[in-house]
This record gives structure tokens, sequence and C-alpha cells, in this order.
């Protein structure tokens, strides 16, 4: 018996999804100005022009790398949350931190939001940025009951990680490094 076998070709959300994934990484070394749209369909393994059927074009990739970190962070924050057996902002901060620092471990994810940050001048970027940034705080603001204050001190704790983080100062044993450290 003769066996037939058939390529079975992939779909465009399945496309998309591997585009997103080597999009990551390749976006996350260079960053929106340095990468082009041929070094991201050369890592996905598609054709430049697939890759504008996927994305009709760079500005809107960049801005669905940092809609889909938006997600992760979300979802690593409620599973946080869910885990919390307190009503304590503090408490309930104190574990989205531990969350956050978990997910920015992946300096894919830590590099693509520090790149959106930078290229947040492009209109598209920039929108996803801020809505990255509104669909956080709303998110921790609801989780925590925390005031204001409490939720500008958690940003602020976690950005600077983020800088800590990308300027790799954790390896750094000076007296500044450890001051950011905290």
């Amino acid at each position: 018996m003769d066996v037939v076998r058939t390529r079975q070709r992939s779909t465009a959300d399945e496309r998309r999804a591997t585009v997103m994934r080597t999009a990551i990484k390749t976006f996350a070394v260079r960053g929106y100005y340095g990468t082009s749209t041929m070094d991201v369909a050369k890592a996905a393994g598609i054709s430049q022009g697939y890759l504008y059927r996927l994305f009709p074009d760079k500005e809107r990739l960049f801005a669905a790398l940092i809609d889909h970190c938006s997600q992760v962070l979300r979802e690593a924050a409620a599973a946080a949350v869910a885990k919390v057996d307190s009503t304590d902002p503090e408490i309930i901060l104190k574990a989205l931190s531990s969350s956050y620092e978990d997910v920015i471990a992946d300096r894919d994810v830590l590099m693509i939001l520090m790149h959106g940050n930078c290229a947040a001048a492009e209109p598209v970027i920039g929108e996803a940025v801020r809505t990255c940034y509104a669909k956080q705080v709303e998110y921790i603001r609801a989780a925590s009951g925390a005031s204001d204050e409490q939720l500008r001190r958690y940003f602020a704790d976690a950005l600077l990680g983020n800088v800590v983080l990308a300027v790799s100062a954790h390896t750094v044993d000076a007296p500044w490094a450890r001051t950011l450290r905290g």
C-alpha cells in the first residue's frame, strides 16, 4: 500500500505566531530602528512579501510585539494575584513585583519593552506603549486596591528594575550598581 504524504500548509495564524516568536528575539537584539523586516522574515523562514501579508508594516509588527508583551505581563500578574490570601495592597504589590521580575527575567520581553519606549515617537508604537502602560496601571490598581502613591512607587521600582537588568547592573559590584539594585 502506497502512503501518500502531503505537506500540510500552515495557516496565517500559525505563521503569525511563528513570526511573533522570532520577531521578539530579532527585535530584542537591535531594537526597532536597528532591525529590518528582512531580518525578521529571514529569522521566521518566510519571504518579506509574506511578512507584509501578515503585518502591513514594520510599525504594526512591533506594536503587535508590545501588545503581546503586555498580555504576558497581565497574565503573570493575574496568576500572582490569584495566589495571594490578603487584601492588603502592600502584600499584593509585593507578589506582583515578584511576578513582574519573573517576566522581565526573559531578556527578550524586557528588551522589547525597553525598545518600545525608545521608539514611542513612532505613532503606532507610541499608541501601543501608552496602551500597555494604561492596561498595566489599571489592572494593578484594580487587583491591589493600592493608592496612587503606592502605584507610582510600584511602577518606579519596576522601571528602575528594567534599567538595572538592561544594562546588566545586577552583575556589577560597585557602589552605584548596589544603590540602584536596592
